[in-house]
């Protein structure tokens, strides 16, 4: 049980670090794609 819940914990927190990175990818390409 205990290693279920630290799995899914793992899980949020790499799914959360994913949507960040995406974020942060995004931004950039639209600073490049503007030509700033």
């Amino acid at each position: 049980m205990a290693l279920r819940i630290n799995t899914n914990i793992e899980s949020i927190n790499a799914q959360r670090n994913l949507t960040t990175s995406t974020s942060a990818l995004n931004k950039s390409l639209e600073k490049l794609s503007s030509g700033l």
